[in-house]
Formats: structure tokens, sequence, C-alpha cells
């Protein structure tokens, strides 16, 4: 069965297609043969301006597990030989304070239709029942539509092809290693806190749902790099936009809502 000839997908893809193809025609005097790519741009910047709103309530919810994190640190103290209790009791902290272990995978997770429409957009030679027009725009000569891995399996790679996506590709890396840095896993007391509360810092440290989910979403930066290469060079415009667009995001917030509280609480009591 083709998904994409089902009613309901084909009606939202000729509506994204027919506003796509009439940004680009509107860029066209200014980008010329690169319209098409500046108007994935321009949509990725309104798709992320749109969920703003997700991004500041995710760096609320970091500060509220950053406040949590000496209480999950005493918790896992509590009941380090009962993981099934250690879980419900991280669980009912989580429901009492409003915030969850995975609020931080929200705006992926709402991107990812977004990301679906882009990629059928740029592979399919009909659409609704119309040629798909997208398909002859380029980015500095190479297909919007063309991905790496499609193109060095068919031997068809062009030195711009590979200069393209390498670019895209590193950049991408690049974004993921700077936001893999810029926000390490906070520890549970903080480790300005070490000096009054050993006890509690190295045991925050440890803190699942703190640094577990951090990393997560570190890894998830370089896993993107990586689908960068099979996804068709549309696809991949998305993605580096967007992840750009998340690092500064993110450190705009920081600054707003600061992962740690100024002033520290003390260790809880054995």
């Amino acid at each position: 069965m083709d998904l994409y000839a089902l009613p309901p997908v084909a009606a939202v893809l000729d509506v994204a297609y027919s506003l796509l193809m009439s940004l680009s025609n509107l860029l066209e005097p200014i980008a010329g043969a690169s319209s098409a790519a500046l108007a994935i741009v321009l949509v990725t910047l309104l798709v992320r301006a749109a969920l703003i709103p997700v991004g500041i309530s995710q760096a609320k919810a970091e500060r509220t597990r950053a406040r949590l994190a000496p209480r999950l640190a005493e918790l896992q103290r509590t009941h380090k030989a009962n993981p099934d209790r250690l879980q419900r009791e991280m669980m009912a902290l989580y429901a009492e304070e409003g915030t969850s272990p995975f609020a931080g995978c929200l705006p992926m997770l709402v991107q990812i239709p977004v990301v679906g429409v882009i990629y059928a957009l740029f592979i399919l030679p009909v659409i609704a029942g119309h040629p798909n027009e997208l398909l002859a725009h380029t980015l500095f000569g190479v297909p919007l539509g063309s991905s790496l891995a499609g193109s060095l399996a068919a031997g068809t790679a062009s030195p711009a092809t590979i200069a393209v996506f390498a670019v895209i590709v590193l950049l991408i890396a690049l974004v993921g290693e700077v936001t893999r840095r810029a926000f390490r896993p906070v520890a549970a007391a903080g480790a300005a806190s070490a000096r009054r509360a050993p006890e509690a810092a190295a045991a925050g440290a440890q803190v699942p749902g703190l640094a577990g989910m951090q990393g997560v979403l570190g890894l998830l930066q370089f896993v993107t790099a990586v689908v960068a290469m099979f996804v068709p060079l549309a696809a991949a415009i998305y993605l580096l936009v967007t992840v750009t667009w998340t690092l500064g995001q993110r450190v705009v917030l920081r600054r707003l809502y600061p992962a740690v509280p100024p002033s520290v609480p003390p260790a809880l009591p054995a």
C-alpha cells in the first residue's frame, strides 16, 4: 500500500507543495535556482518560531528537574536496592512537580511530521496527480531531492554533491558538539556545593532522568548528522537549520531560566 496515496496524506502533501512552490517562486528573484532551498530555510524558521512556547516549557522543566535533583539523589540512595520502588517514587515526584524526565524530547517529536512532509516532497515524482516541480530545484547545482548515500550507492555523486553534503553534515556535527559541551548534565546539588555537601553532589551525578536524559539528547545531535547523509538534501537543510536554532534558543533560555538555582539547598539528612 502506498502511504502517500492515502487521501488525507495526499491532501497534506498537496497543500505543503503549493505553499512551498509559492514561497519558492516569490524568492526566485532573490535566490535564483536556490529559491526552494531558501524557502525551506524560511519554513524551518517559521516552524521553530511557532515552537518557542514549547522551548520555554522545556527550559522551565529543566530548571525544575535541577531543583529536584537533591531529592532524587536521596531517593536513589534510599531505594538503590529496589529499582522498581525507586522508579515509582521518582515518577511520583515528577508528577507532583508537574514535570517529566522526558520533557526535553517534545520539540523533536513535534517536528517529526514536518521532516516527514519535506522528505516526501523531495522524493515523489508526482504529488496529488501533478508533476513535482520541486525536484528541479537545486542548491549549488545539487538537486534538492538527491541524498549523499543514494548518490554514492548509484555512483552518481559529483564533487559538488559530496562538498555540499560534507559541509551540512560537518556543521550539524559541530553544532551537536557545541550543544554537548554547553549543556553538560547538571549535578544534583551543583558543582559549587560539592565542598559543603560532597555526598549529595556525588549522588546527584548518578540521578536517572537528569544526566541520562541530557546524555541521550546530546547524542541525538550526532545521530542527526548521520541521518542527514541518507535523506534528501532538502531535509538535510531543514535538519541543519533546526539544530542551529535549537542551540541558540537553548542558550537564550538558559540565561532566562538557569538550570541551577542561585541558592543551593543543603544536603538532606540521612
